[in-house]
């Protein structure tokens, strides 16, 4: 007759027990895994989460960047003109000179304020007060004649269908003939205005051929080009708006590339 076994001696439980305990531990290892895995596969949604809204910052950022950086206006590189070596005038009663820098280089101008008194003092006022420094050549008429002074054009911004149409705060009376005797040939320089015998404010032209037949009598001509007509040629030859000028509003004179064609610096002194 065999003895029933001591409580806590208990070593190995019944076939059927261990069979139940394995069950349950293989139970409990197959869920703590499964719950393992689907707690790793939530940090990885969201390290990947986290990932892919880094990355869409990061590219939010940078094209907020771009956009700003597509937006922004540079501006003109102002590049000072070499000296002027002009040595001689064509009138010799002219105690003002012009030197109007330009991307292209330099345009000396001898002005006469013995027949345009008031037209050179307002231009003459205008450039030592900076007002022509980043003003665009707005009109590039090859065979015709080269225009600028509209504060519209500064830095080659603004709406390119108001350039023409600005000018400054002061305006001058038309000081043409008969008191002026100045023509419009070939490297002079005029007021220009809004109408024939208006006046002006600070809008000029220097011409790049005779124009007397169809100018004079009509425009103040104020001053002559003694020095640097190849940079007024050369300034009449950039590339011009040609496309769509009658339905955009954008005069087809205008210069494709405002930066081809601006003054960098009107300088007044009182000799050549």
């Amino acid at each position: 007759m065999s003895r029933a076994p001591k409580r806590g001696k208990l070593r190995n439980p019944p076939r059927g027990r261990q069979y139940a305990y394995v069950a349950i531990v293989i139970v409990l290892l197959v869920a703590g895994g499964s719950g393992l895995y689907l707690y790793g596969s939530h940090l990885q949604a969201v390290a990947s989460s986290s990932s892919s809204s880094a990355s869409a910052s990061s590219s939010a950022a940078s094209a907020s960047s771009a956009s700003a950086a597509s937006n922004s206006t540079a501006g003109f590189v102002n590049t000072p003109c070499a000296p002027s070596t002009t040595t001689a005038t064509t009138s010799g009663s002219s105690t003002q000179y012009a030197l109007i820098c330009t991307n292209l280089g330099l345009i000396e101008i001898e002005l006469y304020p013995q027949y345009a008194p008031k037209t050179v003092a307002n231009f003459v006022s205008l450039a030592d007060q900076g007002f022509y420094t980043d003003i665009v050549w707005h009109r590039i008429d090859p065979g015709f004649v080269i225009q600028a002074g509209d504060p519209n054009t500064k830095n080659g911004g603004g709406n390119r269908t108001t350039w023409g149409q600005g000018g400054s705060s002061t305006s001058v009376p038309f000081e043409g003939p008969p008191s002026n005797p100045l023509s419009n040939v070939v490297g002079s320089v005029a007021m220009a205005s809004t109408a024939a015998k208006a006046g002006g404010t600070s809008q000029f032209y220097i011409n790049l051929a005779n124009n007397a037949a169809s100018l004079d009598g009509n425009y103040a001509v104020f001053g002559q080009v003694i020095s640097g007509m190849s940079v007024v040629n050369a300034l009449a030859q950039v590339p011009i708006n040609t496309t769509n000028c009658s339905t955009t509003g954008v005069e087809c004179d205008q210069p494709v590339n405002p930066a081809d064609a601006y003054i960098v610096s009107v300088t007044i002194q009182s000799t050549p």
